[in-house]
């Protein structure tokens, strides 16, 4: 039993001493191969990216560019360290294409928001600071990622939208700023330039309203009871809200005061009295 055991140990010893004699240069030669291609792999990413950055190239495309040429280089090392030991790669990049077939069917969804990232960020229809709208949803810009992008809204809210729901979407990007939309009724008797005059003065009073493109004011349309009067103007995104109080509150409180009167709807009704005719006369 003791002569079976030393005999197997003997055997495994002569086989380690046997691969050691005929692949040591091998062994040796593939392992210096590896540091040196991990060495240069970092280095020429790290050049890579420092050149996009140079150029300009978005910070988060830069970064992907530099560890794709990373990986690439430290792929092409990995090959060259199995053909060493005379190891044929084909099984490998066979097996490897079939695994990555199954991974990418079954994460197509994730795959497919970092195709769209990639293509935001080479086409930049908007960058950070820009306020979109896309699919109903309106905020800034604050973070775009190869998966997603960030708004957040005057709330404080952080709204993350996927970016394949962003890409081959209508969008609209306002850049720094939001329009503000709305009207005002004042009766047919009311100057109506004077009303006008009034709502270009409220607007040019109050802060942060964008003075470049200007405010514009116009009658809108010719109402039952009332001339409605337009007014639209630029403000800052995360003030859409509190500006646009203030103006509505400045311009109710200027009509009150030059007593131009903003009229309640109204219905005219004519009654018609019949007077009945006596059969019996």
């Amino acid at each position: 039993m003791i002569e079976q055991e030393l005999e197997t140990i003997s055997h495994f010893y002569t086989l380690i001493i046997d691969f050691f004699v005929n692949y040591s240069f091998q062994v040796i030669g593939a392992i210096i191969i590896l540091i040196i291609g991990l060495i240069i792999a970092r280095w020429v990413g790290n050049v890579v990216q420092r050149l996009c950055l140079k150029n300009n190239v978005d910070v988060t495309l830069s970064g992907f560019i530099g560890s794709t040429v990373r990986l690439l280089i430290v792929a092409m090392v990995m090959v060259i360290c199995l053909g060493k030991f005379g190891i044929s790669v084909a099984p490998f990049i066979a097996a490897i294409g079939a695994i990555s077939l199954s991974i990418g069917l079954a994460l197509q969804g994730v795959f497919s928001n970092y195709g769209a990232g990639f293509t935001i960020i080479l086409t930049r229809p908007f960058v950070v600071g820009n306020t979109i709208r896309c699919n109903d949803v309106t905020g800034v810009v604050e973070e775009i990622r190869l998966a997603y992008t960030q708004l957040s809204t005057e709330d404080g809210e952080i709204i993350t939208i996927p970016n394949k729901h962003i890409v081959g979407e209508v969008l609209v990007n306002s850049f720094e700023n939001t329009i503000v939309e709305a009207s005002i009724g004042i009766s047919y008797s009311a100057d109506y330039e004077q009303a006008i005059a009034l709502i270009r003065a409220q607007l040019s009073q109050i802060e942060n309203i964008i003075v470049d493109p200007a405010p514009q004011i116009g009658i809108a349309a010719f109402g039952d009871s009332s001339v409605d009067i337009a007014y639209r103007y630029w403000v800052p995104t995360k003030q859409y809200f509190d500006i646009q109080f203030q103006v509505n509150a400045a311009i109710y409180a200027a009509f009150r005061r030059e007593q131009i009167e903003i009229p309640f709807p109204q219905r005219e009704v004519t009654i018609s009295e019949r007077i009945p005719t006596d059969k019996s006369a």
